[in-house]
């Protein structure tokens, strides 16, 4: 295993990122698709309020408070419903505990000092945000590892405000006995400040590390076992709403599929947690419930922009109104016609529109984890075959990278030449 893991500390992440913000359950959903949009993995966390807001809170009562995640996925397929397209401005208003899938084990509250290995292994298991005390000891140290070198923890910290702080630093704490030891080694003016940290974080920071986990960022994702055959789908001619039916799991995507003469399935689009994090949320909740699947995702541009409203936003501007409220979508003020487009024209139809973010079995780990992060996508299908020929095999999504970079690095055999000579390049500098 890479000595990155076992000697970096989460606490080396949070350097830069913002205080948390708690967003409650009794807000609404107009103010949901707000934070959404401003989150990372697409999805906001969200809490319920203090009981009592003068007593003080420890991790296990603010752990209870955590409610879950709710994700761009989850509000479309609400304002989809029948009710809510018929009064949307009542939808806007619902609370989000009335919308939120209730979930406590998607977040766990950890402590800076944990090591980076324990915080991956927790993700592994299904954690997808960590909530990490902040401190000024991650703040203009030029070591990352000072604490561990100068025996100190609270380098820039007044002496006066420490005196009765007592800090074991021999070595980073484990996932057991961080998280309770984060009240006694935190000054009372810096309790109750907490960052938090998503998977895309970490990957982000291992992106960094890649000279350090050779050779497995320039092993395919194929040799790692980092493809996962477990996905979502639906065909492109059928409702897009029965994609809302299933339970796509982790990532929260479904494949929008085609056909082939020879039984195989070529990918056309998604529906996904990535593709409607920053689209019109209401035109897309009509065209969720009233297109196929195959419409659906040519009403999304590549830039994750929203084509649905287009018709509709133009006659208001020519007639010199531009309102905000929440409007009732019809088929003519969202440009569609509600017959089924004919479906085995090639995928090249799509391409341009909504094309998916897609690499071959044969990517490197390094490649793929790039792109994810290029396009803030929460996950790359994977392909086989011609471009114009390609055949959908799988998905990789974040665990499925937790899960390849702690693995045993494979041997050279499973490496390309060209990678071989990179890697031993990588180690020589």
């Amino acid at each position: 295993m890479a000595s990155v893991f076992l000697y970096h500390v989460v606490g080396d992440l949070t350097v830069g990122k913002p205080e948390l913000e708690e967003f409650y359950e009794t807000e609404t959903i107009g103010s949901a698709i707000r934070a959404i949009r401003e989150s990372t993995e697409c999805g906001i966390t969200v809490w319920k309020r203090k009981t009592h807001m003068e007593m003080a809170e420890n991790n296990d009562t603010r752990q209870q408070r955590f409610v879950g995640i709710l994700t761009s996925v989850d509000v479309v397929s609400f304002l989809a419903k029948p009710q809510c397209l018929e009064d949307q401005d009542k939808a806007m208003k619902t609370l989000v505990s009335d919308v939120v899938v209730p979930d406590n084990a998607l977040l766990k509250i950890v402590d800076p000092g944990i090591r980076l290995i324990d915080a991956l292994e927790m993700m592994k298991q299904g954690v997808r945000r960590l909530l990490v005390l902040k401190s000024t000891v991650w703040k203009g140290l030029s070591k990352r590892f000072s604490i561990l070198y100068n025996g100190k923890w609270l380098k820039n910290v007044d002496n006066s405000s420490c005196n009765n702080l007592s800090i074991n630093v021999s070595a980073p704490s484990s996932a057991a006995s961080s998280a309770s030891s984060s009240s006694s080694s935190t000054p009372p003016f810096m309790r109750n400040k907490f960052c938090c940290l998503s998977r895309e974080d970490i990957i982000r920071f291992l992106i960094g590390c890649l000279g350090a986990l050779a050779p497995l960022p320039l092993s395919s994702i194929s040799s790692l076992g980092a493809i996962n055959h477990n996905y979502s789908s639906i065909d492109a001619s059928l409702p897009a709403a029965e994609a809302t039916q299933k339970n796509p799991g982790d990532p929260i995507a479904f494949a929008i599929m085609e056909s082939t003469p020879d039984g195989r399935h070529r990918i056309l689009g998604e529906i996904s947690v990535s593709k409607l994090w920053k689209c019109d949320y209401i035109a897309a909740a009509w065209a969720l419930a009233n297109l196929s699947a195959g419409q659906f995702i040519m009403g999304i541009e590549d830039n994750v922009s929203s084509r649905w409203l287009t018709d509709f936003n133009n006659n208001s501007l020519d007639n010199g109104v531009e309102s905000t409220r929440p409007r009732k979508i019809s088929s003519m003020s969202s440009g569609y016609s509600p017959v089924s487009p004919t479906f085995g024209v090639g995928r090249g139809t799509y391409r341009g529109r909504s094309a998916p973010l897609t690499c071959k079995t044969t990517s490197s780990l390094a490649a793929v984890m790039a792109q994810m992060l290029s396009h803030r996508a929460t996950h790359v299908w994977v392909t086989e075959g011609e471009d114009d020929d390609d055949v959908l095999v799988g998905v990789v999504g974040y665990a499925d990278i937790l899960v390849a970079v702690t693995s045993k690095p494979p041997s050279l055999s499973a490496l390309t030449p060209r990678s071989i000579i990179e890697l031993r390049l990588e180690n020589h500098h």
